[in-house]
């Protein structure tokens, strides 16, 4: 499958100056500050080809680490791509998990705790001990302070005085002390019933990593340079791992953008990245500023609405530079109300689809998952297949599973002679699955969505790598392992926070209201400073064209009149609502 593994000058010839500049630094700690669009990954994963290929790099000894299974999937596939294996990608998770499950019979013994795949009932048994009445908004506001607490390595006996420090407020309904009270109940009952969450993963491995110096250098003997990205989102108990990885050793590489900071509510923190050159004062810092993303329109729109932040609450911006050719102005729309913009955006889309733009390069961004439905609706009125994202796994599907199972059966009786997209078509017709598309929407859209994901995944696997059925069912085992999932061809919706990573050639931000943009929960300036940054992602997605909307009212009634978001006040055409 590697017949064009390209040489190291190769790997080099592909990448701007900047990014060569990252490739090249293949030694002592490397700071990387990239804007969005500019080419990170790229640059990373070139970095690691480039030291493996020159012999700087064992590739086994190489751990890469990001914060989704789909971002370390594409960090795996283009590594792949340039002939280079071996070298580990993962979640932080992912890695720590590995690393836990392997150490945890030599070091405490017998087989390490089963992982809680939800805290809810754990939480709601802590809020039965303490004679709580807790509904499941309460359950899942208390689960996601949980989880902010351990990932701050904040106990349950420093929650009262972190929180006031901090100024956090208690989740809705309960004071700083009751929710410290149930910090404490839930490890209890965790402990009752010999079971431990996904932040446990970390806490235990870097716990015993710091206690047990034979098992952490055993850990620092086969991993000896580490990448980080998405470094900006780091958490302190992330942060604690990583110091225990790498020990009194420098060979570090973390990438990053200040301006992308959008997950402080979970425990995330900017801190390690901006004061990463304090720490190792002769860091090499590069900086990525040529945007390949967006056009000269939308870049410009991203940098002004960082450049008109309030100076307390700004980060370093890197000011982007579109490297495309100018493109379509930036629309600014205002409907009269909810129903409207969702109509207008739907047909919008069923006119552009129908123009020859294909429906999985447009997307539909919004605040919050209670936005979604609206749009839904809309979409299916108008004939337009869209996909949710956050909605099911991928690989969890029926009919996903079912294909699998005839797709390595159909190794037993494959043509060697035959295509792999030839053999897939065929394996899946026995599903049910046509060249055509069933009309309108419903689970019989959706199902020949997934299979023709399926089909389209084997055409762009056979022509990059020319892989038989049984290297392209290798293929699919490690991407559901990684939950990597396929395009699906449909319009995206998703909030703005899942939208993190992506990008479309077609990008509609609806609902920039005030209220929803900033989200009428952030009081604080840092709150509403991230609501900023969080806006800039969404206008970052945007490859060619980026409409903005939203409405003035909810259902049409003058008494709830909405007005445009702060953020795009003085930028916002004062037309009538549509």
């Amino acid at each position: 499958m590697y017949e064009n593994i390209p040489a190291p000058d190769q790997i080099l010839d592909a990448l701007d100056p900047e990014q060569r500049d990252v490739a090249t630094a293949l030694t002592g700690p490397v700071c990387v500050l990239a804007g969005a669009g500019t080419g990170k990954t790229r640059a990373i994963t070139h970095r690691i080809a480039y030291g493996v290929r020159t012999g700087t790099y064992v590739p086994a000894s190489v751990l890469a680490v990001t914060f989704t299974a789909r971002a370390a999937g594409e960090m795996r596939t283009r590594l792949r791509d340039l002939g280079v294996a071996g070298v580990q990608a993962r979640t932080f998770h992912a890695a720590a998990l590995k690393q836990l499950s392997y150490f945890w019979p030599k070091v405490i013994g017998g087989a390490p705790p089963r992982i809680m795949e939800h805290k809810a009932q754990a939480v709601t048994e802590a809020a039965r001990r303490l004679g709580l009445e807790v509904d499941r908004t309460a359950i899942r506001d208390l689960s996601t302070e949980v989880e902010w607490a351990k990932v701050s390595m904040i106990t349950p006996d420093t929650y009262e005085q972190a929180t006031q420090t901090l100024e956090r407020p208690a989740p809705a309904g309960f004071d700083h002390r009751t929710t410290a009270r149930l910090l404490t109940a839930y490890e209890e009952v965790k402990e009752l019933r010999s079971v431990i969450d996904f932040e446990d993963v970390l806490l235990l491995l870097g716990g015993m990593l710091q206690d047990n110096r034979a098992m952490a250098q055993e850990v620092r003997n086969q991993y000896r340079r580490f990448v980080v990205d998405e470094y900006q989102d780091v958490s302190p108990l992330q942060q604690f791992v990583l110091d225990q990885w790498l020990g009194d050793r420098r060979e570090i590489c973390v990438v990053g953008d200040p301006s992308q900071t959008i997950y402080s509510f979970t425990g995330a923190t900017p801190y390690h990245l901006l004061s990463f050159s304090e720490r190792y004062k002769d860091a090499q810092t590069i900086r990525l500023v040529r945007d390949y993303r967006s056009t000269p329109q939308i870049v410009e729109l991203a940098n002004d609405l960082l450049k008109r932040a309030p100076k307390n609450t700004s980060f370093p911006i890197l000011e982007l530079i579109s490297q495309k050719p100018t493109g379509k102005k930036v629309t600014h729309t205002t409907y009269s109300d909810d129903a409207a913009e969702a109509s207008s955006i739907a047909s919008r889309i069923r006119r552009k689809i129908a123009a020859g733009t294909k429906a999985q390069d447009i997307a539909i961004l919004y605040r919050t998952n209670a936005q979604s439905q609206t749009f839904e609706n809309a979409l299916a009125d108008a004939g337009v297949s869209y996909v949710v994202r956050g909605g099911e796994r991928f690989f969890a599907r029926k009919d996903v599973r079912d294909a699998l199972v005839l797709l390595r059966g159909a190794v037993r009786t494959a043509d060697a002679a035959e295509a792999l997209t030839d053999q897939v078509i065929h394996t899946l017709m026995n599903m049910g699955w046509t060249l055509k598309p069933p009309a309108g929407q419903g689970a019989s859209r959706d199902r020949w969505d997934a299979l023709n994901s399926l089909v389209e995944l084997a055409r762009e696997v056979e022509e990059k790598h020319n892989a038989t059925l049984i290297e392209f069912i290798a293929d699919l085992d490690e991407r559901a392992r990684n939950q990597h999932a396929p395009t699906i061809d449909g319009v995206t919706l998703a909030s703005l926070h899942a939208a993190k990573g992506l990008e479309w050639d077609v990008v509609f931000l609806a609902g920039l209201s005030e209220g929803l943009m900033p989200i009428s929960l952030a009081e604080t300036q840092e709150a509403q400073a991230e609501e900023r940054r969080l806006l800039y992602v969404g206008i970052t997605r945007a490859r060619n064209e980026l409409e903005m909307s939203y409405s003035m009212s909810r259902s049409g009634s003058a008494t709830s009149r909405r007005s445009v978001s702060r953020f795009l006040q003085g930028s916002w055409p004062h037309n009538g609502p549509i």
